[in-house]
């Protein structure tokens, strides 16, 4: 038992002596494990420092939308190149670039990552051509594009010349120019003073497509057109001038006011055009004149009713004349129309002298006021004055009237009332003012010689007594002695 117990401990002793020991040989290897891994930790850091050099690659933005990113700009730089050298012979005498719109950042990086292809095809789509061009606003709104500010002055002039002319506008720019005061203006004499562009007009450089600029010409056709091209609209079937107007936001007036030839009663054909565009200019020229001109005043007319002349008497007090006056005028046109015309200074050189006349108001029933009522209750005019069946007819006749009464055509005194051969039935009334009226072919009569009739009163019925055909009135005028149309004095 000793020696078994010997050897247990023994062996106990072994296994206690290998243990320590392979504890021992592991703690050796791990530290021998890191040793060698903190050495080749360090010697991979420094093999990617001495090896692996950052790269550069660009981020292209469009507008400030991003394209892509290419590893090389000179492919970009190519494209450039490309687009301006294929614009050049369209655009001879301007100076083109390419890629404005275009923004580059570059980044450093270890590993690139690019499609130059995919970018490049993108690019190509975006890039376009433009110029340096002169932009002219109106109302700080860009209107027009020309080539330069030279253009630009070039438009501005042209605006003004189409309104007046060149001698006009090289003497208004040299008084504009000179101290000297403006000499005074002769009689009828009229000179311009001062040539406006209405709205606020500014110029500034910019770049743009080429295919944008004008020329002046172009611009001013642009500028007082309102567009470069006129709308026209074809006729179809059913169409009339309102609905066309209404189709475009016009009146009937307006339609017809932009198509010369064409009026309310024109019969639209099918297939017919007609221009729908109401020109409304971008910019307004105003022309400002000054004319002095010796002028009339007419003279005013004037009545005054007075009760010591008789009703329908009149007398002239004060015969008129008509002065005379020297004014100078500010006269301003607005595209070529006149808008408005005001006085800076008049002189009176001979004041008119008023027309006067004195108008009776006095009325008695035995004179007439010369102002002569229809003697009929209705009726029409059947047969005028004038010469019929180879004699002369003195007066009218009046037929088919609503009611048979005769009545006196203004007041005055019954001279005559009884029969007269071929008038039958006849009134003679005085209306002791230079008229006289006769009443023919009545059926009977209701006053007699020396009765006051006032107007309107009854003389007697119509009839057809005498040489008549038929129940009618024969009506004469007679005038200081001698007859006159009725007609011309019946209200």
């Amino acid at each position: 038992m000793f020696l078994k117990r010997k050897n247990d401990e023994q062996k106990d002793s072994y296994l206690v002596v290998h243990s320590n020991r392979k504890s021992n040989m592991m703690k050796k290897a791990a530290i021998t494990v890191l040793l060698i891994s903190g050495i080749s930790f360090n010697m991979a850091f420094a093999n990617e420092g001495e090896g692996s050099a950052l790269k550069e690659i660009y981020h292209i933005y469009s507008n400030g939308q991003y394209v892509g990113a290419l590893s090389d700009k000179t492919e970009m730089q190519t494209i450039f190149d490309q687009k301006i050298k294929a614009s050049s012979s369209q655009y001879k005498d301007l100076t083109l670039k390419a890629g404005s719109n275009i923004s580059v950042i570059a980044e450093q990086v270890f590993t690139p990552s690019t499609n130059d292809e995919a970018t490049l095809k993108k690019l190509d789509k975006l890039i376009g051509v433009e110029t340096t061009a002169f932009a002219l606003s109106i109302n700080d709104e860009m209107a027009v594009y020309v080539k330069d500010l030279e253009a630009y002055h070039e438009v501005i002039r042209k605006l003004k010349l189409h309104f007046v002319s060149e001698e006009d506008l090289k003497a208004l720019e040299a008084r504009k120019s000179s101290n000297e005061p403006l000499p005074e203006l002769k009689e009828n004499e009229t000179r311009m003073i001062d040539i406006l562009l209405k709205e606020k007009v500014s110029g500034v450089t910019v770049d743009v497509s080429p295919e944008k600029l004008v020329s002046a010409d172009e611009a001013v056709k642009l500028l007082l057109d309102g567009t470069l091209e006129k709308e026209t609209y074809k006729v179809t079937e059913g169409d009339v001038l309102g609905t066309i107007a209404s189709k475009h936001n016009l009146t009937t007036a307006e339609l017809l006011n932009i198509n010369p030839g064409v009026t309310e009663s024109t019969v639209l054909q099918i297939g017919q055009e007609l221009n729908v565009t109401v020109l409304k200019p971008l910019i307004n020229v105003e022309v400002q004149y000054e004319k002095k001109a010796v002028e009339p005043i007419k003279h005013t007319k004037k009545v005054v009713e007075i009760d010591e002349m008789f009703k329908g008497d009149t007398k002239v007090k004060q015969e008129g004349s008509d002065g005379k006056k020297i004014a100078t005028y500010l006269v301003r046109n607005v595209n070529g129309t006149q808008v408005g015309q005001s006085v800076k200074e008049e002189t009176i050189l001979v004041e008119p002298k008023e027309h006067i006349v004195l108008k009776g108001t006095k009325v008695i029933p035995s004179r007439g006021s010369g102002i002569f009522a229809w003697p009929a209750e209705g009726g029409y005019i059947s047969s005028q004055m004038g010469y019929r069946w180879g004699r002369k007819h003195e007066g009218i006749d009046i037929a088919r009237p609503s009611g048979f009464t005769i009545k006196a055509a203004d007041n005055g005194v019954v001279v005559a009332a009884g029969w007269d051969g071929t008038y039958g039935q006849r009134i003679i009334v005085d209306h002791k003012n230079g008229y006289k009226t006769t009443y023919a072919h009545l059926s009977s009569i209701s006053v007699n010689v020396g009765d006051v009739v006032p107007q309107g009163s009854k003389l007697g019925v119509m009839g057809s007594t005498g040489r008549s055909t038929g129940t009618h009135l024969h009506f004469e005028v007679e005038k200081n002695g001698v007859t006159i149309n009725p007609v011309s004095v019946l209200k």
